[in-house]
């Protein structure tokens, strides 16, 4: 879901040294006015988790982020108050995007001669990469206790936090984290630091650009398959993302290997989402049933004329018909829900036909997945929830899906908006709450610096276990 990518070449020049880089500052308070209101109307009319919020402080943020923006001395701290407002209503797949003027003016992990990438564990802002030139004065490990004065979680709670867009209160917290010492270039924060050993350190970081490009440790390049053989006759199969169609064929590769293992590892940690069709071609795969059971799909329905009609009803006129409207109850009851912005209604359902005649692949099967387990990637543990065969194991899916509306705002940022809420089969919730494994399994900071997997590891045994007893 996070990109590493930095814009080195356009502002290269402009961005040296720690003075700062001039924002752009091209919106006039019209346009400002105009954005902010775009947004709280897209909101208004798509937004399927209206129900979910409240109103009366929606309508109150709204008036206030009007006030606070015409204050802002540029495009950047404009946007910030757009992705403020936008983080009141609580859902990863609403978002605001900053121009690419902003964003390429931003950084998170370069401060000149020091590179930093932070992790939440446990609520702790753990450092977890540097730059090899800064790996014995800043280990690995090593924790901010501090920014600015302030106690870490002081701080984050009132500068960083508020700007998070999210589900859940977990991701909520890791993006946090790893949002702490973002900022514009030529911003100084200063930070204190405990060490592993227990040795305390302060710095001061200004965001500039890191001549020092290799970090420690190095990042493991990710394919998008990755397949390997494991011991016991056991075989590893990481899908690392369903918005390339390539994975279809790379899977068709490995898949002669794959009907010879007696238990399968599938790794969805990395998987960020894409198409959930793309998923579900491969699950088929993996399962003896003809059909497989997806999420249910709801959406807002707005209907003008009803949302009139409703204005004058009130609960007790939707108990039955009305002879001098010419409405049956249902309808009064629509109305009545439409003036509340709060009609709904649920896609006709079926499950997926299975489609390929191909040989299947039916073993004890662990299906790995964790905090950065989203979207499309999430679909698939749905699909997957009822295979007998199947055991999921790791920590909660990131717990966001849906289909956003996307549209323009002043500047050249955008804005997405989640028009459709997605459920199991039986109406539980997975979205805010995320898909909860049968096994949880969490890395600790002391199993990330000796590089432990021992998600994967906890796997194996369980598999190991399960060959030796003959159970699927």
């Amino acid at each position: 879901m996070k990109s590493f990518t930095l814009y080195f070449a356009i502002f290269a020049c402009l961005l040296a040294g720690t003075a700062h880089a001039q924002m752009p500052s091209t919106l006039s308070n019209t346009e400002k006015i105009y954005g902010v209101s775009k947004f709280w109307q897209e909101v208004n009319y798509n937004f399927v988790y209206l129900n979910q919020i409240d109103r009366a402080a929606w309508d109150s943020i709204y008036k206030v982020t009007i006030e606070r923006v015409q204050q802002t001395k540029d495009d950047y701290t404009y946007y910030q108050e757009l992705e403020k407002m936008c983080a009141f209503l609580g859902d990863g797949h609403t978002n605001v995007y900053y121009p690419q003027a902003i964003s390429q003016q931003l950084m998170t992990t370069m401060f000149g001669t020091y590179r930093l990438f932070l992790t939440n564990f446990d609520g702790k802002a753990i450092i977890t990469r540097v730059n090899p030139s800064k790996k014995e004065e800043v280990p690995v490990g090593s924790e901010i206790i501090t920014v600015n004065g302030m106690p870490t979680a002081a701080y984050m709670q009132q500068f960083v936090t508020p700007y998070v867009c999210s589900s859940t209160d977990y991701v909520r917290q890791n993006e946090s984290v790893y949002r702490l010492l973002r900022g514009e270039m030529g911003q100084t924060f200063v930070i204190e630091i405990k060490t592993p050993a227990g040795i305390k350190r302060t710095l001061t970081l200004t965001h500039a650009l890191s001549d020092e490009q290799e970090v420690f440790p190095p990042f493991q390049e990710i394919g998008l398959l990755e397949h390997r053989m494991l011991p016991g006759d056991m075989q590893y199969l990481a899908l690392n993302g369903f918005g390339d169609e390539q994975i279809d064929s790379l899977f068709h590769a490995v898949l002669p290997q794959l009907y010879q293992a007696k238990a399968l590892i599938i790794d969805l940690r990395n998987n960020g989402g894409g198409s959930t069709n793309i998923g579900f071609d491969i699950l088929q795969y993996f399962t003896e049933d003809s059909v497989l059971y997806g999420s249910k799909n709801i959406t807002r329905e707005h209907m003008p004329v009803f949302k009139a009609w409703g204005a004058f009803l009130t609960p007790q006129d939707t108990m039955q018909d009305n002879q001098d409207w010419g409405m049956t109850k249902a309808e009064m009851t629509k109305a009545y829900l439409m003036a509340q912005d709060n009609y709904y209604s649920t896609f006709p359902y079926e499950p997926t036909k299975i489609t390929i005649t191909d040989k299947r692949i039916v073993v004890p099967t662990v299906v790995l997945f964790g905090n950065n387990t989203a979207s499309a990637a999430e679909d698939f543990l749905i699909y997957a929830d009822n295979i007998p065969h199947f055991t999921f194991m790791g920590d909660r899916s990131y717990g966001s899906t849906g289909q956003p509306y996307l549209f323009d705002l002043p500047g050249g940022g955008r804005a997405r908006i989640c028009t459709k809420q997605d459920v199991y089969p039986d109406g539980r919730a997975f979205v805010g709450v995320g898909v909860i494994p049968d096994i949880v399994v969490k890395p600790s900071i002391e199993d990330y610096i000796t590089n432990k997997d021992v998600v994967l590891e906890a796997a194996q045994k369980y598999l190991a276990e399960k060959l030796a007893t003959g159970k699927k």
